[in-house]
C-alpha cells in the first residue's frame, strides 16, 4: 500500500482530507456551532413565541426553548445523515440549559460533536395581547332586535357564539380574533372586536342560529402607510318574533315554534303547519305569547268543537277543537285568550298558571 505524507503534521496516511490527514482535518473541522447564551421572548399572556421579527403561536415553554436552539444551531453543510439529540434542563423558570449532540457522516467518516447553551426566557406581552388589553378594536357588533329588545337569553347566546368563534379562529392563526370589550345596553349588546373579518363571520353564525340580518357601516378613523383605516359597525337585527310568540299574519293566528333563517309555526285555528321567513313576517302583529296561556275547564266535546269556560268571565264558549286533541270533558286544558278569540293549545303545551 502506498502511503501519503500529511503536509501539515508529516504523518503518513492512506488518504487525504482536503489535502491533509484525517486527524488534522477534523481537528479544525467544526461540525456544529451554538452560541453560549440564547434569548427567547415569550408572551406572558398567550404563550406566543417571538421568532424572526414576528410572533408565532407555540406549544409549551420547553418546546419553545428547543425550537429556539434548533433554529440557532449551525450544522456544517458537508455533514450528511445527521442525527440531532437535544437534552433540556430547567435551571429556573427563566433559564434552561440545553445540551446538543450530533452524529453525522463527513467525507464518509462518522463524526460526533457536542455543544451546550444557556437559554434565557424573557416574558413580555406580544403585539396582539397588548392590543387586546389596550382596548384595540377594528369592528363593533351591535346586537339588537327588530321591533323589541333582545331577551337576556338572546344576549347571552350571541355573546357565547362570538366568544366560541373567536377561540376557534385564534387557534387557526387569526391573532386578532378577540373581544376587547363588552357593553350591555338597554336595547342590546355591543361587542368590540379585534378582527373585522372575524366579526363578519360571527354575524353570519348568529344569523344561522337565531335568524335575522345585519348591515355594515364603515367609519374612517385615520391613515397608515398612505392607506385609509376604517372601523366597521355591524348592525345585527334579530327576528322580531321568537319561539312561543303568537302572531296574526294575513288573517291567520300562528304560534311560532322556531325562528332562524326560516320561521316555523302552527296555526292555532286549524293546526296546519306554517313556514315563512323573518323578512316576509314584517308587518305581522304579535298578539300574545305561549307563556300567557292559562288552564280552564273543558265542559264538553261536540264534533269539531269544544265547549270551555272563558278564563275571565267563566261563561261557556264554543271554540274549534285543535288537532290531536285527546282531553276528556271535566278536565283542565291550556287555552290562550286574545282579542281575536280563545284558542285551545295542543295537549303537549305546558301552560303557566296565572
Amino acid at each position: 500500500m502506498n502511503f501519503i505524507t500529511c503536509p501539515k503534521c508529516g504523518t503518513e496516511c492512506d488518504k487525504l482530507f482536503d489535502s491533509i490527514c484525517r486527524d488534522c482535518f477534523f481537528e479544525s473541522f467544526r461540525l456544529i456551532e451554538l452560541p453560549l447564551v440564547l434569548h427567547v421572548r415569550i408572551c406572558s399572556s398567550c404563550g406566543a413565541y417571538f421568532h424572526r421579527s414576528r410572533w408565532e403561536d407555540a406549544g409549551n415553554l420547553e418546546e419553545v426553548v428547543l425550537k429556539a436552539v434548533e433554529n440557532t444551531l449551525f450544522i456544517h453543510s458537508e455533514a450528511g445523515d445527521v442525527e440531532l439529540y437535544l437534552e433540556p434542563k430547567e435551571i429556573t423558570p427563566y433559564i434552561y440549559r440545553v445540551k446538543a449532540e450530533v452524529d453525522a457522516v463527513v467525507k464518509d467518516e462518522p463524526v460526533h460533536a457536542e455543544a451546550e447553551t444557556e437559554v434565557r426566557v424573557q416574558r413580555t406581552a406580544c403585539d396582539m395581547c397588548s392590543r387586546e388589553s389596550g382596548g384595540y378594536f377594528e369592528a363593533i357588533i351591535q346586537v339588537r332586535a327588530a321591533g323589541r329588545f333582545p331577551t337576556e337569553e338572546e344576549k347571552r347566546r350571541c355573546t357565547l357564539i362570538a366568544r366560541e368563534a373567536m377561540n376557534s379562529m385564534k387557534k387557526k392563526g387569526d391573532r386578532l380574533a378577540f373581544i376587547s370589550d363588552y357593553q350591555e345596553q338597554k336595547e342590546g349588546v355591543d361587542l368590540y372586536m379585534g378582527s373585522m373579518n372575524a366579526s363578519r363571520q360571527v354575524c353570519r353564525m348568529i344569523i344561522s342560529e337565531l335568524g335575522g340580518s345585519f348591515s355594515e357601516s364603515p367609519t374612517l378613523v385615520g391613515m397608515k402607510d398612505g392607506k385609509n383605516l376604517y372601523r366597521i359597525t355591524f348592525a345585527m337585527r334579530l327576528p322580531e318574533f321568537r319561539p312561543g310568540d303568537v302572531i296574526k299574519f294575513r288573517g291567520r293566528i300562528i304560534q311560532i315554534r322556531s325562528s332562524g333563517k326560516k320561521v316555523h309555526g302552527i296555526s292555532l285555528e286549524d293546526g296546519s303547519r306554517f313556514i315563512s321567513t323573518p323578512e316576509e313576517l314584517k308587518g305581522a302583529e304579535k298578539i300574545a305569547n305561549i307563556g300567557d296561556a292559562v288552564l280552564t275547564v273543558l265542559v264538553s266535546i261536540e264534533g269539531n268543537a269544544i265547549l270551555v269556560l272563558d278564563p275571565e268571565t267563566y261563561e261557556t264558549v264554543a271554540i274549534k277543537k285543535p288537532m290531536f286533541f285527546n282531553a276528556e270533558a271535566g278536565s283542565e286544558i291550556p287555552v290562550l285568550k286574545t282579542e281575536y278569540g280563545i284558542f285551545a293549545l295542543a295537549h303537549s303545551e305546558v301552560p303557566q298558571e296565572k
